[in-house]
């Protein structure tokens, strides 16, 4: 009844008063109103006509106007400087009219790392994440390659998510529920703008990502799973009540994209017994119910929830995301071009010279001057090797030190077990080249270099050797050898070598 009476109200208010189309739906009115014929008043059709739209017509508008005398009926503030106001001649301001300003004053943060060390920072309101980064890298002295990330961490949810560059910290701080421990990370994640930068990696067609297909979705107020088609729009997520079906009349809204934020679900099946542990999940902007709220999906494997998260943000924030990507870029251009120093004469002049004879001579030939650069660097190498073996007595040259300088490099972690290792590439965004060194677990004098390439995470292991009495490490069975660690990392950024691919992103580890 209410939505035929609704069907039939939202006619007439589109339409001119006209009588015609009122006698048209005289018989509509008729059946609407039969519960109300034993009224005294309801004599006549024609009555009864006039006893249901106009008078609901009236009523709302009586409405409308009531709610206008209660916003233009506030007190009014006198205004000191009409001169001032648009019109000149306003002599009040209204509540209306008065600007609305974001707070002044400042608020104070506290930015955590992966070692649970943190930092308190005093931000202005219009702080974004991408000046937080930016302020903390030059406060903990980080080097800038525009990975550093600011993260959202909810571990009563067991959800995170990458900031935007664009978005206000405070304005995402005021939105949490209070004594929920939620906190702000401070992490590097390589994967924030891959799809700029291999959008074919992303994209099944040439046209847009893949934002269809099958995903496990919990059922609200239950532990179950269900396998259903998911379709993800401009207008919200969307799933087929009958198989794959895109027709209209079949989906069914699962969350909008503008009020909600797409986060990674950690830890899935341990605590949400999803059937896999690449899950995320659509979390309301402003919760009202922490357990009804939340849309949980899962995926198959990593390639495919990427996909998927990577679209919704696409379709929140648009061309908001690609210019964030470029900003960066734009800022190294620009530093890399006033930076440069500019050689003088006498720099043009130099020239290659060998030594090793009685007199000096200029070496006018490329490919001798690059082989005698080589070697001279091979030299000073060696030398160094030397001094830190002979140098037993001396405090700054230690015998071990080859043996133990690569603990103070970022990339190495220490004593962590391979599932760590494992969680530790998945959080740094995972991307072909991604690496850290650690212990070994079976074997406590050998080291594993644990590499993501090709959608896998692959485990090497770097074992030791004696030659002429000095200790080596070598990652081919001795055929290419290395004095320490830091020379292994060197070389296999430059060279492949037997690994899959070069290293190119390792996973730091700061305290701040």
């Amino acid at each position: 009844m209410n939505s035929s009476f609704d069907s039939l109200y939202s006619v007439c208010c589109n339409q001119s008063e006209t009588t015609p189309l009122i006698q048209n739906g005289q018989s509509a009115c008729n059946q609407l109103m039969s519960s109300g014929a034993n009224s005294p008043q309801a004599t006549s059709p024609r009555q009864k006509l006039q006893r249901s739209q106009p008078m609901h017509i009236l009523a709302v508008r009586r409405l409308q106007e009531e709610d206008q005398f209660r916003t233009s009926s506030l007190p009014a503030i006198p205004n000191p400087f009409p001169e001032l106001c648009s019109p000149a001649s306003s002599p009040v301001l209204t509540p209306s009219s008065m600007p609305q300003s974001p707070p002044t004053h400042n608020h104070v943060i506290k930015v955590f790392s992966e070692d649970g060390t943190s930092k308190a920072i005093e931000l202005p309101y219009d702080m974004t994440a991408r000046d937080v980064c930016q302020l903390l890298i030059y406060r903990c002295h980080c080097v800038d390659d525009s990975s550093w990330t600011l993260i959202e961490y909810h571990p009563h949810q067991n959800l995170e998510r990458c900031l935007e560059d664009h978005e206000l910290v405070l304005h995402v701080q005021s939105t949490w529920t209070m004594g929920n421990e939620s906190k702000f990370l401070f992490r590097k994640n390589y994967a924030k703008y891959e799809f700029f930068k291999h959008p074919v990696n992303f994209l099944n067609s040439s046209s847009c990502p893949e934002i269809q297909g099958y995903l496990h979705v919990k059922e609200l107020g239950k532990k179950s799973w269900k396998k259903l088609c998911v379709f993800l729009r401009r207008s919200g997520l969307y799933f087929s009540s009958k198989g794959a079906s895109k027709e209209p009349r079949h989906l069914q809204l699962l969350a909008d994209i503008e009020d909600n934020n797409v986060f990674s679900l950690i830890a899935g099946k341990k605590t949400c017994s999803a059937p896999t542990d690449y899950g995320f999940c659509i979390k309301p902007i402003k919760m009202r119910n922490e357990t009804k709220d939340l849309r949980m999906f899962c995926a198959e494997d990593e390639q495919t929830r990427t996909y998927w998260m990577t679209a919704f943000r696409l379709f929140k924030y648009g061309i908001l995301l690609y210019q964030n990507f470029r900003i960066p870029q734009q800022r190294k251009a620009l530093l890399s071009h006033f930076s440069t120093p500019t050689r003088s004469v006498s720099e043009n002049s130099l020239v290659a010279m060998d030594f090793s004879g009685q007199t000096g001579r200029i070496i006018e030939d490329p490919a001798e001057a690059q082989s005698a650069a080589m070697e001279e660097g091979q030299t000073w190498r060696k030398r160094s090797q030397r001094m830190n073996t002979l140098g037993s007595s001396s405090p700054l040259h230690p015998p071990m030190l080859s043996h133990t300088i690569h603990r103070t490099q970022p990339w190495f972690h220490g004593r962590i077990t391979r599932k760590e290792a494992h969680s530790i590439i998945e959080k740094h965004g995972p991307v072909d080249g991604l690496f850290l060194l650690r212990d070994s677990q079976s074997n406590p004098k050998t080291f594993v270099l644990s590499l993501y390439c090709q959608l896998k995470i692959r485990h090497f292991q770097i074992l030791p050797s004696e030659e002429n009495g000095q200790l080596v490490f070598s990652l081919d069975d001795g055929n290419t050898r290395f004095t320490d660690l830091i020379q292994l990392v060197e070389f296999y950024q430059l060279n492949r070598g037997i690994l899959p691919c070069k290293l190119k992103h390792y996973c730091a580890q700061i305290s701040l």
